[in-house]
């Protein structure tokens, strides 16, 4: 950060006859960064220390992993289709075979990424902002713990231009680090998911490109985005062996 903030150290609008006005409920908090007790230039360099040509992949994705792509595609239809969780199917790189568990809204599907691993799912959704939140887990589903929270932000807003920015996000739970049930698992040299989070970025990435080629073909094309559910007992991908 080359530039020093332009602006007062004590904004006209925050100082009164003493200086700034301090919020109610903040003295004494340790650790804030306001103007009320950091100078702007002092502030510009920090972030300037903050601020490095590269970063290491575990810091920048250790814990969080989130990706992002413009897709040439309405809001409204991105989000009616993310939200319907039978597209889980074409979009993701190895979810398949997905049927209702009999617990309403569970479904259960195989993640052909690793043989006979069943993944369950949930989706919840928020048609206000926008939000399709998939909580699964592999191989039992009382404790949906792998959570993937998405966005569709119409790109007029934050682009000015037509169209739809999706956000992705996952967070590094500890059971990415340990199996909570071993006894679980469909054989004892499985792969566990938290095996993968370091490529969860470029993995993602993938399934990303997947979402944004499969709505601008359809959307573009003038077909419809969303597809029906294929019949039911009407396997996709490879059979799982049993």
């Amino acid at each position: 950060m080359s530039v020093a903030p332009s602006t007062s150290a004590e904004p006209s609008h925050l100082t009164g006859p003493s200086g700034p006005t301090e919020v109610r409920g903040l003295t004494g908090i340790p650790g804030l960064t306001r103007v009320e007790n950091t100078d702007p230039a002092v502030l510009a360099a920090r972030c300037a220390e903050l601020t490095r040509p590269a970063y290491p992949h575990q810091e920048v994705y250790g814990r969080y992993c989130t990706i992002h792509e413009y897709v040439d595609c309405p809001p409204d239809e991105a989000y009616a289709y993310l939200r319907q969780g039978h597209h889980l199917e074409e979009w993701t790189f190895s979810l398949r075979n997905f049927a209702p568990t009999g617990t309403a809204g569970l479904w259960v599907g195989d993640d052909l990424l690793e043989a006979q691993t069943r993944i369950y799912c949930r989706v919840e959704t928020n048609a206000e902002a926008r939000t399709v939140d998939f909580h699964c887990s592999w191989d039992q589903g009382e404790k949906l713990w792998m959570i993937y929270l998405m966005r569709v932000v119409p790109a007029e807003l934050v682009l000015d231009r037509p169209g739809s920015v999706i956000t992705w996000t996952n967070c590094r739970h500890p059971f990415y680090d340990a199996n909570p049930r071993p006894d679980l698992a469909p054989r004892s040299d499985r792969a566990w998911v938290g095996a993968y989070w370091d490529l969860f970025y470029a993995g993602h990435t993938v399934e990303l490109a997947n979402l944004k080629a499969i709505l601008e073909h359809r959307h573009l094309g003038g077909l419809p985005v969303s597809v029906p559910p294929r019949p039911a007992g009407a396997a996709t991908g490879p059979a799982v062996a049993q």
